[in-house]
């Protein structure tokens, strides 16, 4: 079962981590809760995803494509599965920073060897690649930087 506290406690990690970050673009952000969480921390968060049912927040109901106008200053993903590697490649190519905390990959590859992928897609897309764990049960590793100067 899914750590509950997951939104909250990356919301938190990311208002610590990005300071300046006052919009954020929350990529396959499902129903919103993560929306909500850095709505309820002063940020301004507009999701993506295909969901029909979901919370009152600022929702983009489309895919999310590396041609969507750069208008954040933080790009996210929360268990975002299939839009990960999206998450880094978006953050590259707009020059913003970007946190992920990846579950499964999109291309059937091991837990581990995936998290290596994404940090060395990040670093050659002139990103940094830092890592951190959220104090939660399940999948908690995030991989997070900012472009390089």
């Amino acid at each position: 079962m899914a750590d509950k506290r997951r939104f909250t406690l990356f919301a938190q990690f990311l208002v610590d981590s990005f300071p300046n970050a006052s919009r954020v673009f929350d990529v396959a952000g499902g129903m919103g809760a993560l929306n909500e969480a850095l709505t309820a921390k002063g940020r301004q968060c507009l999701t993506f995803d295909f969901r029909h049912k979901r919370l009152d927040v600022p929702y983009a109901e489309r895919e999310f494509k590396l041609t969507e106008p750069c208008e954040a200053d933080l790009v996210v993903g929360l268990h975002a599965d299939g839009a990960t590697r999206l998450i880094i490649e978006y953050a590259a190519l707009h020059r913003i920073p970007y946190a992920v905390v990846p579950c499964c990959s999109d291309n059937s590859m091991p837990y581990k060897p995936w998290m290596r992928y994404l940090t060395e897609l990040a670093k050659n897309g002139r990103l940094t690649a830092l890592e951190a764990v959220l104090p939660m049960e399940g999948r908690a590793r995030v991989i997070y930087g900012a472009p390089l100067t």
